[in-house]
């Protein structure tokens, strides 16, 4: 029987452990013929990600090294993620995933620095969500993803590191538990019922080029104001 002092441990990290747990599945990708649970694998952590959080958060379990862990588990998530794409559909996935793999760990690691923390951009499992939706939207319509993996894992890299806001990403304006667990469930629909994943995917895609074109139009302006000499009258 576990003692008290167990328990209160246990309680205390129980975001952390959510954290280990939504990573350690991920090893299934090393292994041979891993790469067909990829699917249910970028579900699975995408869940335990969003999980880990709302339990700090609804528990009052915040911490700096919850925060910090969190940020290194969704690192090794997604690289590996990200790495197990690439390599399986050729030598161009493959390069261009190491871009992305840049791009999250510079984010992640601005992400470790308090004094450096962005507060711009898109986050890492935004990555995710757009892979995964592509790889469904591929397997409904039967056509060849590794283009359109491509052009997502440029497009997210640009935006993960862009210092500009995208308030309107989909998962960005999930701000409780429930909207956040309907995000979840609308990533299972598109698993479970192939027909809505194109729909799905393009709600998340569009959504995410919205951000980065509004963003970027803001940036330009004020970026252009701040140059502009004042004339005085």
């Amino acid at each position: 029987m576990k003692s008290p002092s167990t328990r209160m441990f246990l309680y205390k990290n129980l975001p952390n452990i959510v954290s280990l747990l939504g990573v350690l599945p991920l090893t299934l990708l090393f292994f041979e013929g891993g790469f067909q649970y990829l699917i249910p694998l970028i579900i699975y952590n995408n869940i335990m990600d969003d999980l880990d959080g709302i339990l700090a958060t609804k528990l009052n379990l915040k911490s700096d090294f919850g925060a910090a862990l969190d940020n290194v588990c969704d690192a090794v998530a997604h690289i590996i993620i990200v790495m197990a794409i690439g390599i399986h559909y050729g030598v161009v996935p493959s390069i261009v995933s190491l871009v992305a793999v840049v791009a999250i760990l510079l984010r992640v690691t601005s992400r470790l620095i308090p004094t450096e923390k962005i507060s711009a951009g898109s986050p890492t499992n935004e990555l995710m969500r757009h892979l995964l939706l592509v790889l469904l939207a591929a397997n409904y319509f039967e056509f060849a993803p590794a283009p359109i993996l491509i052009s997502v894992m440029l497009l997210n890299s640009i935006s993960m590191l862009a210092p500009l806001p995208m308030p309107y990403l989909i998962r960005s304006l999930a701000k409780s538990a429930t909207a956040i667990g309907l995000v979840n469930v609308s990533l299972l629909i598109a698993w479970w019922v192939p027909l809505t994943a194109p729909i799905i995917a393009f709600c998340f895609l569009a959504s995410h080029l919205y951000a980065l074109i509004a963003g970027g139009t803001r940036w330009l302006r004020r970026a252009s104001n701040e140059k502009s000499p004042t004339l005085d009258h």
